[in-house]
C-alpha cells in the first residue's frame, strides 16, 4: 500500500507491545520528517522492523525531531539502528526535568534497556556541547508538550510528555504512558490543558489501552471527545489491556473506514497493522 503524503502523513506503525510513529510533511525548501517514539518489532520469523532501516529505504539522513513521550525501552528500542545508519535527528524533545542522569537513575531498578541507554547517552553528549533541543518550525504543524515535574514524580510513566500534534488543524495527542495519577496532576497544574483537550480529534490512548492510563476526568469534565481513538499494542499480555469499549464510549467515530461499512470508533495496531492518516485540502483520510 503506497503512502498517500499529499499535504502531508501521518503513519502509526505496529511495534510490538511498543509505539512509534512518523509525521511527514513534504514543502518547497525540502520534506520535514517526526518521529513520534522509536519503538521497533520483531515477527515469529525473527525479522526486525526498525525506523532508522524504514527511513533509509527512503534515502532519508535527517529527521527534525525526535519526540520522546516515554524514557522507556518499548519507545525507544529502535533508537541504537537509527543512529547507527548514520540518521541525524534535529531536535530530541522529551520531559525537560528529567535529565540523562535521571533516566539512568529510574531505571536503575528495572534495569536500562540499549535504546533508553543510547538516548540517554545523546542527550548527555548534545548537552555537553551546549545543543539545546529546540523543536523545530514546521508550516501546518503546531506542537504542544505538556510534562509532569520531576522530582514530583519519580516513576518514568506518569513523566511521560503529552505531545499534542496540530497537522493542518486536526489535533493528534500521544501521552505516552501517563497514568491516571499524572493526568489528574497536569488537569489541577495546568489549567490550559482542558483547553486543549477539548480539541482533540484523534487520541492515542496511554500505556497502550491498559486500564492505569485511562482518566476518566478528560473525557467526563474536560469534553474530550475524539474522533477516533487509537491503541498501539501487541497480542494481549494483560488483563487491563480490555479498555476498547471504554474508548469506544467516549469517541464519535469514523465510517466507512478501508471501505468497510459500519462506524469505528478504536483502531488497534494489534488488529489494524499500519495506520495511516493523510491529510488533503483541509481534509483528512484514515486508512
Amino acid at each position: 500500500m503506497s503512502l498517500e503524503l499529499h499535504d502531508g502523513a501521518l503513519q502509526i506503525f505496529d511495534v510490538d507491545h511498543g509505539q512509534c510513529a512518523l509525521l511527514t510533511i513534504p514543502r518547497p525548501a525540502g520534506t520535514s520528517r517526526v518521529l513520534i517514539d522509536c519503538g521497533h518489532s520483531v515477527d515469529l520469523q525473527g525479522d526486525a522492523w526498525c525506523p532508522g532501516a524504514h527511513l533509509a529505504r527512503m534515502g532519508v539522513k535527517y529527521i527534525d525531531m525526535l519526540i520522546c513521550t516515554n524514557y522507556d525501552e518499548d519507545h525507544a528500542s529502535g533508537f541504537p539502528d537509527l543512529v547507527s545508519r548514520g540518521i541525524t535527528v534535529g531536535c530530541i524533545l522529551g520531559n525537560p526535568t528529567v535529565s540523562a542522569e535521571t533516566i539512568e537513575q529510574l531505571k536503575t531498578e528495572d534495569g536500562m534497556g540499549a535504546g533508553i541507554e543510547t538516548v540517554a547517552s545523546v542527550l548527555a553528549a548534545r548537552r555537553q556541547i551546549g545543543w539545546v533541543q529546540s523543536p523545530p518550525l514546521i508550516p501546518g504543524v503546531s506542537l504542544t508538550w505538556t510534562w509532569n515535574p520531576y522530582p514530583y514524580f519519580d516513576d518514568e510513566n506518569n513523566l511521560s510528555l503529552i505531545a499534542t500534534l496540530d497537522i493542518h488543524e486536526f489535533r493528534f495527542m500521544f501521552p505516552g504512558d501517563m497514568e491516571r495519577r499524572g493526568w489528574s496532576n497536569i488537569l489541577a497544574t495546568c489549567p490550559q490543558f482542558g483547553q486543549i483537550l477539548s480539541g482533540v480529534n484523534v487520541l492515542i490512548a496511554s500505556h497502550h489501552g491498559r486500564d492505569n492510563g485511562i482518566c476518566e476526568d478528560i473525557f467526563d469534565l474536560y469534553g474530550c471527545q475524539p474522533n477516533l481513538v487509537v491503541i498501539s499494542d501487541d497480542y494481549k499480555q494483560y488483563e487491563t489491556q480490555e479498555t476498547t469499549n471504554y474508548y469506544a464510549s467516549k469517541a464519535r467515530g469514523i465510517d466507512g473506514y478501508r471501505s468497510r461499512l459500519g462506524m469505528r470508533y478504536v483502531l488497534t495496531t494489534r488488529s489494524d497493522g499500519e495506520i495511516r492518516f493523510s491529510f488533503e485540502n483541509g481534509n483528512c483520510y484514515v486508512y
